[in-house]
């Protein structure tokens, strides 16, 4: 029936029809959001030289998503991007960086403008620039997925709000380690 009345609501043109379920598909997954996780999984990947490898616990609502293929898959997506990543994450989200390390990075970025002779009212918008562009590096959710060839233009964040409009409950990634040779 949701077809039908977006087909209406399109006007009968069916690539609006689609763009207003997908609408709805977010809204009602943004409605989910703050609904408990408390079943998923651990997925984990290595890579094929041995060298790198990747944890990533994988939340959802019930024990019957976790199982479920499109899950697993995403959850090993993830781990893939994180162990292949050219700018390896270090925060699941842009929320979870400290404002402490925030603030510094602000500093260091704001020293570099400085030392360039810019003026002030462009320097405080180069480092805004600067520290958005950096919370998307270091954030797992606002990194485009490394597999371009299947995911463009795609982050981490599009594919996991893709898979709980699809499943119909709240997706999290809870956390993620990543192991290298020879590092930490």
């Amino acid at each position: 029936m949701d077809c039908k009345a977006a087909l209406a609501e399109a006007g009968g043109d069916v690539d609006k029809a689609i763009e207003v379920l997908r609408i709805k598909g977010q809204a009602s997954a943004a409605k989910r959001s703050g609904r408990a996780t408390s079943e998923g999984i651990v997925a984990s990947y290595i890579h094929a030289t041995g060298r790198v490898g990747v944890l990533v616990e994988v939340q959802c609502e019930t024990d019957f998503v976790a199982r479920g293929d499109e899950f697993v898959q995403f959850a090993r997506e993830v781990a893939i991007h994180i162990a292949g990543a050219p700018s390896p994450p270090v925060f699941v989200s842009a929320e979870e960086i400290p404002d402490e390390l925030r603030e510094a990075e602000r500093r260091v970025f704001e020293a570099k403008a400085r030392e360039e002779g810019k003026p002030d009212d462009v320097v405080a918008k180069i480092v805004e620039g600067q520290v958005s562009k950096w919370s998307r590096e270091v954030a797992l959710l606002e990194q485009e997925h490394v597999r371009s060839d299947r995911y463009e233009g795609q982050t981490i964040e599009d594919l996991r709000a893709q898979l709980a409009a699809k499943t119909g409950e709240n997706i999290r990634i809870a956390r993620f380690a990543r192991f290298v040779v020879g590092e930490g």
